[in-house]
């Protein structure tokens, strides 16, 4: 009885039995000697069935006793033994206890009593109920990936330092590649004899090779002026930290032998794929192209770019072979189109309105209806004064509509003409993008990170003094059906004089050609002067910013408007300018909040200083002489402290070049 007591009943056994007694009963009552000999057949049969399962029942719970037995002796191993941290806290975060494991990680005989956030600041981010529940930190040189329990106060230390330096080595391992454009080489060695030519090419080979060698770069010559470069990431980036010196060694050492020749590179980096980097590099490369040269671009899959140099001017052009090219291209495209719409940037200078007449004459003499795409509400100045002489003694005053109507003129068979920006997020109307497939970029800008997509024609010259410049030399490709009228010649003619400060930055050979191309034209040089006339008022405004001017450093002047007042975004590049023409200033930047809630900043240099690289780093761009930003912030001191802290950056990293 007492094993029917340590165990559960056995229902089967039972209902044998049970069914054995009825049986044996009837069986007497009819057969006393049937019944007995079934009786006792059934009691055999029954005290064996009990046997069995009564010694498979100690066996199994024998089984299962040092089974329970193994896995509590297991986990107490694991628990104690197995090669990860387990840490236990209180409410107050300081350790009430640690395996044996954790204790040899950290070399200490008991971190009970112990603050957590002493093994590593990092952890406290994690315990945040807000925030992720595992994480990465290193302690005592060693990287453990950690997993919080908030319910047990629980923290798990996984080791991954082998694993976090194969993941290192492998991206360092990864390969780059890198094309290498040697600026202006053809025009600079078109008149050379053979002789000379291929002196040059030893030379500019050398460098490049000497270069090479020292950073361990395969590199090969692909043609005169190309360079194809094989490397990894961890060489790119013990380029990144000198600044890409080769930029300044080819510049110094080919300038010793009276050449002038500039090196572009374009890098593909951060993709497996090798037909995807060399897209990148040459994506990267027509970028730095776009921008001028004398500079290096680093393009990842994900679109981020990196750039470094660009602290020499453009070289002029020589030849006018691209904008013969880029003439009769534009002229097709005219042709092919059913109307030409030309629009500027937002709040439009004269150089953006002069380019934009000058593009919709083009249309006229193609025989094509061409349109000036406006805001008349963000007209002023000197753009307010063309706009009446247009009215009052032109005929084409009707061209000029807002966007509002151009979307109700507007086909698929229509063309875009973008003058004087290149960035979707500056243009009067990006919903004019939508309506048509046939876009052209004509500016004189170094080319930015942000730029309109899948143009048809781009035509970015930033050598140039201004959009209008590149406009009047497109002017003398095109068909000679209609002549030139005297204002939209002083229109053209009044976007480069004040890009150019009458003609004292940013001025080339070419500058000169075009502006005796619109002076001979009608171009009325009384009637710039009257147009670029400024009133009292905006020069006493300009005054006061002036008086606020205060030096960073020698040479960079700041200057700053008030928090409760709003400028125009003209006097505040005006008062940019004005600063430039003062004793001791290489570098000016006035900063000031704008019409349309924004805090702008105009920056201008001499050359010295690059403050287009400034104004980028705060989200602009602009020239290496001229550039502007606008931003979103509190206060005057507030982007104060943002441009200082860029200029400090782009000093600091031209300094280690």
């Amino acid at each position: 009885m007492g094993i029917f007591r340590k165990r559960p009943i056995r229902y089967p056994l039972l209902l044998l039995t049970c069914l054995a007694i009825i049986t044996a009963s009837l069986l007497i009552s009819w057969n006393i000697w049937i019944g007995l000999l079934y009786t006792v057949v059934s009691i055999a049969t029954l005290y064996y069935g009990w046997k069995v399962e009564r010694t498979t029942y100690i066996e199994t719970e024998k089984h299962i006793s040092t089974l329970s037995f193994r896995m509590k002796k297991v986990g107490e191993e694991a628990f104690l033994q197995m090669p990860f941290g387990i840490l236990l806290v209180n409410d107050q975060y300081i350790i009430e206890w640690a395996n044996p494991y954790m204790l040899q990680l950290m070399d200490a005989g008991s971190l009970m009593g112990e603050e957590l956030f002493s093994l590593s600041e990092g952890l406290f981010s994690l315990v945040k109920p807000e925030e992720k529940k595992e994480l990465t930190v290193t302690i005592r040189d060693r990287k453990y990936r950690v997993y919080y329990k908030p319910e047990e106060k629980l923290l798990y230390f996984f080791d991954i330092t082998e694993q976090v330096e194969i993941e290192t080595q492998y991206f360092a391992d990864r390969t780059v590649l890198a094309i290498l454009f040697i600026d202006n080489y053809d025009e600079l060695t078109q008149a050379m004899d053979d002789q000379a030519r291929s002196i040059t090419n030893t030379s500019v080979t050398s460098i490049v090779n000497e270069w090479a060698a020292e950073n361990g770069i395969f590199v090969k010559r692909i043609s005169s002026d190309r360079f194809l470069a094989v490397l990894n990431e961890s060489i790119l980036a013990q380029l990144e930290q000198r600044k890409f010196s080769i930029l300044d060694d080819i510049r110094e050492k080919t300038l010793q032998k009276n050449l002038s020749l500039t090196l572009s590179i374009g890098v593909g980096a951060g993709s497996p794929s090798l037909t995807e980097l060399g897209e990148l590099a040459q994506s990267s490369l027509d970028l730095v192209l776009g921008r001028g040269g004398d500079q290096v671009a680093i393009k990842q899959p994900d679109g981020k770019l990196r750039f470094y140099g660009g602290k020499t001017n453009p070289v002029e052009k020589r030849t006018r072979v691209r904008a013969r090219v880029i003439s009769h291209a534009l002229r097709d495209l005219i042709q092919d189109s059913d109307q030409v719409f030309v629009m500027g940037h937002k709040n439009p200078d004269m150089d953006s309105i002069g380019a934009a007449i000058g593009v919709r004459k083009m249309a006229e003499m193609n025989k094509v209806e061409g349109y000036v795409v406006l805001n008349f509400n963000e007209l002023n100045g000197s753009v307010s004064r063309l706009m009446e002489e247009i009215e009052g003694k032109s005929d084409f005053a009707d061209r000029f509509i807002t966007p509002d109507e151009v979307l109700s003129k507007m086909t698929h068979k229509s063309l875009l003409v973008i003058v004087d920006t290149h960035k979707p997020s500056l243009v009067i109307d990006d919903r004019l993008f939508n309506k048509t497939d046939k876009v052209v970029v004509i500016d004189h800008h170094r080319r930015g990170e942000e730029f309109i997509s899948n143009p048809t024609l781009v035509y970015m010259e930033p050598y140039a003094s201004s959009t209008a410049e590149l406009v009047t030399e497109l002017l003398e490709y095109q068909p000679k059906h209609t002549k030139i009228t005297m204002l939209e010649a002083t229109a053209l003619l009044s976007g480069i004089i004040v890009d150019t400060k009458s003609f004292t930055l940013r001025t080339g050979a070419r500058t000169f050609e075009a502006a005796s191309y619109l002076r001979t034209n009608g171009a009325d040089t009384i009637l710039v002067q009257r147009l670029l006339k400024e009133d009292v008022d905006t020069y006493i405004e300009r005054s006061k910013l002036v008086q606020t001017v205060r030096f960073l450093r020698p040479g960079l002047a700041i200057a700053h408007g008030e928090d409760n007042r709003v400028y125009d975004s003209v006097l505040i590049a005006q008062t940019a300018d004005i600063l430039l023409t003062m004793k001791d200033v290489s570098a000016s930047f006035v900063i000031a909040h704008r019409q349309d809630g924004l805090i702008g900043i105009s920056a201008r240099s001499l050359g010295d200083i690059n403050v287009q690289l400034i104004m980028e780093k705060l989200g602009g761009g602009g020239h290496l002489t001229n550039a502007a930003t606008q931003m979103e912030a509190n206060s005057i001191d507030e982007v104060k402290q943002y441009l200082t802290n860029a200029i400090i950056e782009i000093l600091e990293g031209s300094n280690e070049q």
